[in-house]
């Protein structure tokens, strides 16, 4: 047989996820939150509570995050009770809660040397970088989760977006709710989302009695 007609054959690579846990990251439970701040607060880490608190309230993606601007979260000599940002992959605005614990966090923060002058709520460490960027973020996350023993490839930065949200339906089971908070667009893409499925369906159907 020609060499020609022999089928070609090539390396095996290695899958890209090989080793790695896809899909959805999970939420953060409300004791993990809690051992998160208590942990950041012990080790007076004021920027890592400012940011962990705002992103639990905000909801953001986290390119979102990282852009924040002080002006977003602070006028008039005090930290907004609730403020609205355009999103940068829809384009659309989304309004969230600055809780009170965040605002205090947030005070301590702006009061840091480091935060002088700069216009973005969490600056580079270095100059052509005006705020940090996503993966630095992401460090950040993994770094927080770890400092109280979750592992670390079941949780990510959306694992911060999802957290509120996921209580907020568990406890009211409003998916109209969940969507506006995360500045979706379709409905089909906040059910996807929270991973609601047909055993959250049916035992939604079973409290139900006719």
């Amino acid at each position: 047989m020609p060499a020609s007609n022999l089928p070609a054959i090539r390396a095996c690579r290695p899958a890209w996820n090989k080793g790695r846990l896809v899909g959805q990251k999970r939420p953060l439970l409300p004791k993990h939150v809690w051992a998160i701040r208590v942990r950041l607060e012990l080790a007076d880490r004021a920027r890592d509570l400012a940011l962990f608190n705002l992103a639990i309230d905000s909801k953001l993606r986290g390119c979102d995050l990282v852009r924040l601007r002080v002006a977003d979260v602070y006028a008039a000599g005090q930290v907004k009770e609730r403020t609205s940002v355009l999103q940068s992959k829809t384009r659309q605005p989304v309004r969230f809660e600055i809780t009170d614990g965040t605002r205090k966090s947030l005070l301590a923060w702006l009061d840091d040397p480091d935060l002088v002058g700069s216009e973005f709520l969490w600056p580079g460490r270095f100059h052509e970088r005006l705020h940090i960027s996503t993966r630095q973020y992401a460090r950040l996350v993994r770094g927080w989760v770890t400092s109280i023993g979750l592992e670390p490839s079941s949780f990510g930065t959306h694992s911060m977006r999802r957290t509120k949200v996921a209580q907020i339906y568990r406890k009211t089971g409003n998916l109209r709710a969940v969507q506006l908070l995360l500045g979706h667009t379709k409905m089909d893409s906040t059910v996807r989302y929270l991973g609601v499925e047909l055993e959250d369906a049916l035992a939604i159907s079973e409290a139900v009695e006719i």
